[in-house]
């Protein structure tokens, strides 16, 4: 028998799932699952399409992120958290690592990119974090080496590792148990960290459940990667979703997306700046382009293939100021 490869060992159990959910409650809220309220959605979809919305963007913290932070840090000893955390992340993460940090009573020092939104630099500085602004992603990850090296802060990863699978994996569980039996799920893509973790508890509970994955066109890296057969170590991106915008794609959250996702699709800045006005007006919700990637998906390539079938979106994030929010509605066709 041939000995288990890193990506066996790397996912999550049912156990993993459920000691995760356990670990991290006392931290969290349970966001809530509702039908989709408005009718502007449902004008291009087949009459007998029912969805179902996860809307995380409730979570502490802004956004689904504090799952994965939250169970890697406690999943550390006392000394280790008493020494702090750090990270690279152009936003939520950065959000989520400094709320982790604020909520276990540890420091946390975080390495955005000088182009990082204000609005997340100043809500990662609120939990208490010291943030630290470099020009290049380069320059990042040289920074939180030095970091993690000489002040022996723990580097929680954004969206590799199987303790942040097992984290954000806890969201779909959340959406299972409180929408019951789903044809299908739509998750925005990234890294790749939350849909990984996802598609596998999902997987776990309702195997007969298809996981979808949404990217943007110009940040499509993890199609390309599944096209490729392997996990890209770079990749281009230019789109308005920045939490959507990974430099590279790592072996560990690729290998459980190759194996637990049924499929992925792209779609624009334009569709999303339109979805997050649709989105405005159906949910009454200012979400980030992110989200509103899953609503283009649903309304555009999924359409037909999840016509008639009962589907859950994850609306995964909403870190976004009024300036932006303004601006990316005004750019929508």
């Amino acid at each position: 028998m041939s000995a288990p490869s890193p990506v066996d060992d790397a996912i999550p159990r049912q156990v993993d799932f459920e000691a995760a959910a356990a670990r991290i409650a006392p931290y969290l809220i349970e966001t809530p699952t509702v039908p989709w309220p408005g009718r502007e959605l449902f004008r291009g979809l087949d009459p007998s399409t029912e969805v179902v919305i996860k809307l995380e963007l409730l979570q502490r913290g802004g956004s689904f992120k504090p799952r994965g932070a939250l169970n890697v840090a406690l999943n550390l000893d006392e000394a280790e958290r008493k020494r702090g955390f750090t990270c690279v992340s152009a936003g939520n993460h950065a959000i989520a690592v400094a709320l982790a940090a604020h909520l276990l009573g540890t420091t946390a020092k975080v390495v955005m990119p000088k182009t990082a939104n204000p609005f997340r630099v100043a809500t990662a500085k609120s939990y208490g974090a010291e943030v630290l602004l470099m020009d290049s992603i380069a320059e990042a990850f040289a920074k939180v080496e030095e970091i993690r090296s000489t002040e022996g802060k723990t580097f929680i990863h954004p969206f590799e590792g199987k303790h942040t699978f097992a984290g954000a994996g806890t969201l779909g569980l959340e959406l299972l148990r409180q929408a019951g039996s789903l044809d299908a799920i739509i998750v925005p893509v990234g890294g790749g960290g939350l849909i990984a973790g996802v598609a596998a508890a999902v997987k776990t509970m309702s195997p007969a459940t298809k996981v979808y994955g949404v990217e943007p066109q110009g940040a499509r890296g993890m199609s390309d990667s599944l096209a490729a057969g392997h996990a890209l170590p770079k990749v281009e991106v230019k789109t308005i979703a920045d939490s959507l915008g990974p430099p590279m794609h790592l072996p560990l959250s690729f290998g459980l997306v190759q194996r637990f996702v049924d499929g992925m699709v792209t779609v624009t800045d334009d569709d999303m700046c339109r979805c997050m006005g649709l989105m405005l007006r159906d949910l009454k919700v200012a979400a980030e382009p992110a989200p509103a990637a899953g609503v283009a998906a649903l309304t555009g390539p999924l359409r037909d293939r999840l016509s008639g079938q009962r589907v859950g979106l994850v609306c995964c994030g909403a870190n976004i100021d009024e300036a932006t929010f303004t601006r990316l509605l005004g750019q929508a066709s």
